[in-house]
């Protein structure tokens, strides 16, 4: 069983169905049964390559971590955590091959399956990747949703008013009944003096003396 369990075509076929099982992962709303099948096709590599002798505990810790990482990752804010997983782990599958260049081979091959899987999900049956959905915000603020970055307030030019308070340049108005923040044109007005509005920038209400 360790001799076929460590064989380099026995090796890529369980790398690669780990690889296929989180791309399928990547669509669906919870871990379900392709997530075990990865899963146990990655403990299959690591007990033969263990029992075999090739892979010792500190690896299995490795892997371990990266698989910890990678689950934070749903988590934590950016990508930090998902990089040092993903990196863990296919450091724990070099520690663990018995030759780096059929491993490297295998771990290749693996990714690539993946990747044409992962574009036929998509393109060709039209999958929606949940998981990245369920992190990333894609929701828009739009006008015609009634949300606004600011009141345009130009039905004020010309409006009369009363200064609430000083301004210098800055203050409070009364203007048609509305306690409003505005601005001078630069002078000194007293409290109580009437007022006109000259201008709107957005949210800056410019107001001169009568």
């Amino acid at each position: 069983m360790v001799e076929f369990l460590t064989n380099p075509v026995v090796v890529t076929v369980l790398l690669t169905i780990a690889g296929a099982a989180i791309v399928y992962e990547l669509f669906s709303t919870r871990f379900g049964i392709s997530g075990f099948i990865g899963l146990f096709a990655l403990l299959l590599f690591f007990y033969g390559h263990f029992q075999a002798g090739l892979a010792g505990v500190g690896t299995i810790i490795l892997f371990a971590v990266g698989i910890l990482l990678i689950f934070l990752e749903l988590f934590l804010p950016g990508a930090i955590s998902g990089t040092l997983g993903l990196a863990a782990l296919i450091a724990s599958l070099f520690l663990a091959g018995e030759n780096p260049l059929y491993i490297g081979i295998s771990i290749f091959i693996a990714i690539c399956i993946s990747i044409i899987l992962l574009y036929v999900m998509i393109k060709i049956f039209g999958k929606k990747m949940v998981l990245f959905n369920r992190m990333i915000l894609f929701d828009t603020a739009r006008k015609e949703d009634g949300y606004v970055t600011n009141v345009n307030r130009n039905d004020l030019l010309g409006k009369e008013g009363i200064a609430l308070t000083v301004l210098r340049p800055s203050g409070t108005a009364i203007i048609q009944n509305e306690r409003l923040d505005v601005v001078s044109e630069g002078g000194f007005i007293d409290q109580g003096s009437t007022i006109k509005v000259i201008k709107v920038e957005g949210v800056r209400i410019v107001v001169r003396e009568m």
